[in-house]
């Protein structure tokens, strides 16, 4: 039994959580789009990349920034509430046409054929309570389901991060502080999810309050 199997409840139990801070709270991640969707924005534009896919989507500012953008985004999220309030902002602004808010648990199969998708998009998704062998299936199906020389950009908070080592250890490099599991990122660990994709570029930025640290990733998949 490995330190996530062990951890597997609580992990489990994020979801809930989730669900019920999205429901305290219409915009809990605010309304601007972040730093990482602006920078996607220019790169999906100069490589023509117009049918994105975007998981862990929460209540869609970036989603609905990538639709206003002239994206098509199908939009997926584990919380209910969160994909409720995505659908209604987007039904709202008129970009109902562009984005397709969807419930669903990134740790199945995705809903979608080999090949259907220009680009991937996730901010802070991949840093929740996923096990690095949870991780590994994410990717493989991100390369499934996008075209080749699709582009991958995420991002996750990465151990320099102050939280990183902190709080009650979850397994593996999760640690849970206030109630949310982080699992942090080495520059080790991009290399190794990257099976399948050319790193393009790994940068470093910082994000909100202590400041947290990240790493912003872009990858493409390899063409056979």
């Amino acid at each position: 039994m490995t330190e996530c199997d062990k951890e597997k409840d609580v992990l489990d139990e994020q979801q809930k959580f989730w669900n019920k801070n999205y429901s305290k709270e219409t915009n809990f991640f605010g309304e601007e789009p972040s730093y990482s969707s602006r920078s996607a924005v220019k790169m999906f534009k100069t490589e023509g990349k117009f049918k994105i896919l975007e998981l862990g989507a929460g209540q869609g500012r970036d989603t609905l920034f990538f639709a206003n953008n002239g994206f098509q985004v199908f939009a997926l999220d584990y919380s209910e509430s969160a994909v409720e309030e995505m659908s209604r902002k987007a039904k709202e602004l008129g970009l109902s046409n562009l984005v397709k808010a969807i419930c669903h648990d990134i740790r199945k199969p995705m809903p979608f054929e080999d090949d259907s998708f220009d680009a991937c998009y996730c901010h802070m998704l991949y840093c929740m309570a996923l096990c690095n062998s949870e991780l590994e299936s994410i990717f493989q199906e991100v390369r499934r389901v996008l075209k080749p020389g699709g582009l991958i950009i995420y991002t996750v908070r990465n151990t320099k991060d102050a939280h990183y080592g902190k709080g009650i250890h979850r397994g593996e490099d999760m640690y849970e502080i206030e109630g949310f599991i982080v699992h942090f990122f080495s520059r080790e660990k991009v290399e190794s999810l990257a099976k399948g994709c050319d790193i393009i570029s790994v940068e470093e930025f910082e994000e909100g309050e202590l400041p947290r640290k990240l790493f912003l990733v872009t990858l493409s998949k390899k063409v056979s």
